[in-house]
């Protein structure tokens, strides 16, 4: 089979991926409220699963449907490599933990994962309509406008971030984290630190970011976020500079200009 008849077939399937995306959006919108819902640990995550069981009520089967033969991704914080093969890997409430407390950082997320590559991604934000859509060569777009990274090159001038992938990591995993905020704290302008991954990824893909880290391998909050930051032109790696896929422990995305200053910063703490 040719390089093309993939990326003509990926192409095709974009649209019909992001009617489905668009459709479960609205059930997840549906359910949103402006306040906090849940006061106990058991009635917040009760909310998560509830989130999650009615957006995936609506999205599983048209996504299995659209490409025949593709298999279904079951846990959404499970990090690895997956079989080889075409995979969904998908978030029905990516930022769930915000969508339950009323804000506003959440969204639907379908990525088609091939061989342990992203190849296929669209990122639905309910609440403002706005779709980030990306096929691995066609570039990388929000709604119909082309999307593409920062040019910043001054780490000292660069609006980083990082956050947790779950609840739970283990310490070593958190106090990473804090040493890895201390250190570019030090080195760049600011650092956000807030879930979830994907929403603060597209910032980095429209340019509005400069880079974004993770010490995890979640693949349902990376996977979107890599292919819109690669096909916008951003630079994808782990933080020991080698490509990012499925695989790899943990997880860089940054302008060109300045990823490798970025990974001089982090590498040693990973």
């Amino acid at each position: 089979m040719s390089t093309a008849m993939p990326f003509a077939a990926d192409t095709t399937l974009l649209s019909e991926v992001t009617a489905a995306v668009k459709t479960a959006g609205l059930t997840l919108r549906e359910r949103h409220t402006p306040h906090a819902r849940g006061v106990s640990l058991e009635e917040v995550v009760a909310e998560i699963h509830a989130n999650d069981d009615a957006v995936l009520d609506v999205l599983r089967e048209p996504l299995l449907r659209a490409r025949r033969g593709s298999q279904w991704a079951e846990d959404e914080l499970a990090g690895g490599a997956l079989p080889s093969g075409e995979w969904w890997v998908v978030d029905p409430a990516e930022g769930n933990i915000n969508h339950v407390h009323g804000m506003e950082d959440w969204a639907v997320t379908a990525t088609l994962v091939r061989d342990n590559q992203p190849v296929l991604t669209v990122v639905h934000l309910p609440l403002t309509g706005d779709t980030y859509t990306a096929v691995a060569g066609g570039g990388a777009r929000l709604n119909d406008r082309p999307l593409k990274v920062s040019g910043k090159t001054d780490l000292g001038a660069a609006l980083t971030g990082t956050g947790q992938a779950r609840p739970g990591e283990d310490e070593r995993t958190f106090r990473r984290i804090g040493d890895s905020v201390t250190a570019m704290l030090i080195n760049g302008l600011v650092v956000r630190v807030s879930v979830p991954a994907t929403m603060q990824l597209i910032h980095v893909a429209a340019g509005r970011t400069d880079a974004f880290w993770q010490f995890s391998d979640v693949r349902s909050g990376l996977v979107a976020g890599a292919l819109l930051v690669s096909e916008a032109g951003g630079t994808v790696t782990d933080l020991a500079g080698e490509p990012w896929n499925t695989g790899s422990r943990d997880f860089l995305a940054a302008a060109p200009g300045i990823h490798t200053a970025a990974l001089k910063v982090l590498s040693p703490i990973a």
